[in-house]
């Protein structure tokens, strides 16, 4: 399994983008970051100065969200509803897709709930709960 450091994660992400931009070819994997990041206007302008963004630090405390946080959870998501794992994610997303009427909300509450129980495994020490996961789905409108 490959667990990049922050910083690895963080060079994957501008790198991804930064190749997009130039229309170079791209890893299956930096076409998947390229299309998240293209939903995404508004982290377009961080990524594109990496030396300024590359090392700060975004404080939930202070409202602040993470973008590469964010762009990671969505990485984590698209490998979860493509191979349906936890099982039954895959119908949790299609429902909320159908019932919010927009993709990129429901893969928003997906990331919501994977970043719930993220939290709690970390806060716990334990492996992340994939039943906790799709509980949180379940009570998501």
């Amino acid at each position: 399994m490959f667990t990049p450091s922050r910083d690895e994660a963080r060079r994957f992400l501008i790198g991804a983008w930064t190749k997009f931009r130039a229309q170079e070819p791209l890893s299956a994997l930096e076409r998947m970051a390229s299309e998240l990041i293209a939903l995404h206007p508004e982290y377009h302008a961080m990524l594109e100065a990496p030396e300024e963004n590359i090392d700060r630090d975004w404080r939930p405390e202070a409202g602040d969200v993470n973008p590469f946080l964010h762009l990671s959870l969505h990485l984590a998501v698209a490998e979860q509803l493509a191979i349906d794992q936890p099982p039954g994610i895959r119908a949790e997303f299609d429902r909320l897709r159908t019932a919010r009427g927009d993709e990129h909300a429901a893969l928003h509450a997906l990331l919501e709930c994977l970043g719930e129980v993220v939290w709690t495994a970390q806060r716990h020490a334990t492996p992340p709960d994939a039943q906790l996961y799709l509980e949180c789905l379940r009570r998501q409108a």
